[in-house]
């Protein structure tokens, strides 16, 4: 595996699912982490988000390896909660080499009856938070001449999706984000992608299954459709993905969209 010792990671939605896989993941190599979530439950989507307990939990685990994490709590959606977040992690660790935009929501709707504010809950905290928090973290890595963005958006990235439009349209735009900013960020040894998964068993289907009334199975092959006879791929798979990117090993590699779909888009 890589050495991520003395190396420093930001990650949004970092206390459940794919996050807090990623968090331990990169805990395990030798990172420290800046575990950012929400910590309380938000109005839209009506299901539970990560919690204050979640993180404290995580924090104890990557403790126990002999790692460092701190939590930070807030909303990627307030420019001052990310801004106090990014400050408290320099203040603990005086630097941030890798930023996981991880936080995200999901939820359906048909689009003659989807409301203002359900597309504009999901561009803002799909696609607005990314940008806020690139744009606090940016300067830290130009200082630094180097850091890694990676930008968690999806299958539906790269295609569409029924009742799916305003996800969609958040997880399109972080893949133009992610191509501009590896454009604009070279100069200063800044690599940028975008990771893509299929459908991930997260607490994410739970809460929409309840949302539909519907299995958590139902509504990850409604959603995806894979290939491969799996309704979903499990978080830590993304975190082998993420490990990677993240990586000496992918020095080189910057601009580019990563799937790990279980051959969804094959066909």
């Amino acid at each position: 595996m890589t050495d991520f010792t003395n190396k420093v990671a930001f990650i949004t939605g970092a206390a459940r699912g794919q996050g807090r896989a990623c968090a331990l993941a990169l805990a395990k190599e030798g990172a420290a982490i800046a575990a950012f979530d929400v910590g309380v439950t938000i109005e839209y989507p009506a299901y539970a988000h990560g919690a204050g307990e979640e993180l404290r939990t995580l924090q104890e685990e990557i403790a126990a390896m002999g790692g460092r994490c701190i939590i930070c709590l807030g909303d990627v959606r307030d420019d001052g909660a990310v801004s106090a977040a990014v400050e408290q992690t320099m203040a603990a660790f005086g630097r941030i080499d890798i930023l996981f935009n991880n936080a995200g929501i999901c939820a359906y709707a048909e689009v003659d009856q989807m409301t203002d504010e359900e597309w504009d809950a999901m561009i803002d905290i799909n696609l607005k938070g990314p940008f806020l928090c690139a744009r606090h973290v940016v300067p830290v890595m130009k200082a630094q001449n180097g850091g890694v963005i990676i930008n968690n958006s999806s299958v539906m990235g790269l295609r569409g999706g029924r009742r799916l439009s305003h996800y969609t349209a958040s997880k399109w735009g972080l893949t133009g984000l992610t191509k501009a900013w590896a454009i604009e960020l070279a100069p200063w040894n800044i690599r940028v992608v975008s990771i893509h998964p299929t459908g991930v068993n997260t607490p994410m289907n739970d809460g929409l299954a309840a949302m539909e009334g519907k299995t958590a199975v139902e509504i990850a092959e409604a959603s995806a459709g894979n290939l491969q006879p799996v309704p979903w791929i499990e978080p830590e798979d993304v975190a082998e993905l993420v490990l990677y990117l993240a990586s000496e090993r992918a020095r080189y590699v910057t601009g580019g969209q990563f799937v790990v779909d279980a051959g969804l888009l094959t066909g």
